[in-house]
């Protein structure tokens, strides 16, 4: 590979083995879209993590995790180099993210019959919501929600089946997954707007304070360049969005 025309402290935070280990969240459908042959994810996450191995001029290896905790919990492991995931103030105590490169719209579903009627009305006292834990719009639910209760699953499959089998006043998730629920509802709707959006970043762990800089310049040059628009368009993602520039 051509060599880089960039600093040696960068390739020396992101890739001291000659490799870039990129952290990647296999639940997020809209980012991880298939799996290879070889077994590497497929998706706008992996896509951005080998451009950017690419600028590096060095090879990617793609680290799995089931959730997005998992993930988070890497920067102290020294378990990758970068982690695609979600920016929240709770992971950022480990993690230096750059802005945003794409966004994921979150609301809630309410069941048939139910009086809510907006995003607005739901933080009220005896609302119940069901949750993913660890995800970034659950930390903002754990964040922002004052006054309902917030129940808390480990995957977004169980947090469907407590929010039915519980009868729970709402289901808070991302937009595009509230599209696949609703239709196995009879009578359920999806509340217009949004509580938040996630923000989806590069992560590196924060004593990477060169790289961190760096990564933050080249997500930039990314959104502006229409990459990112490209491979949403590629995947065929639908609910994904550029996030605007920082």
């Amino acid at each position: 590979m051509e060599k880089p025309d960039i600093h040696s402290s960068v390739l020396a935070e992101l890739a001291p083995n000659g490799t870039l280990r990129a952290g990647i969240n296999l639940s997020n459908f809209l980012l991880v879209t298939g799996k290879a042959a070889n077994g590497d994810p497929i998706g706008v996450s992996p896509d951005i993590a080998a451009e950017i191995a690419r600028r590096l001029a060095v090879p990617v290896a793609y680290l799995c995790y089931p959730d997005p905790g998992t993930l988070a919990d890497g920067a102290e492991l020294d378990a990758w180099d970068i982690g695609n995931i979600g920016a929240e103030p709770q992971r950022a105590e480990t993690i230096a993210f750059s802005a945003a490169y794409c966004e994921i719209a979150c609301t809630y579903l309410v069941p048939a019959g139910s009086k809510i009627r907006s995003v607005e009305d739901i933080d009220q006292p005896g609302i119940r919501i069901a949750a993913t834990g660890r995800t970034a719009y659950g930390l903002w639910l754990e964040n922002n929600i004052r006054h309902a209760e917030i129940v808390q699953t480990d995957t977004i499959d169980s947090a469907f089946d407590v929010f039915v089998e519980q009868g729970l006043d709402a289901l808070a998730g991302l937009h595009p997954r509230l599209i696949q629920d609703v239709g196995r509802l009879p009578g359920a709707r999806i509340l217009d707007g949004q509580f938040s959006a996630v923000q989806q970043a590069i992560g590196t762990p924060r004593r990477n304070t060169a790289a961190a800089a760096w990564l933050f310049d080249v997500v930039e040059e990314l959104k502006a360049s229409g990459f990112v628009a490209e491979l949403i368009a590629k995947h065929g993602v639908v609910g994904l969005r550029v996030a605007p520039p920082a």
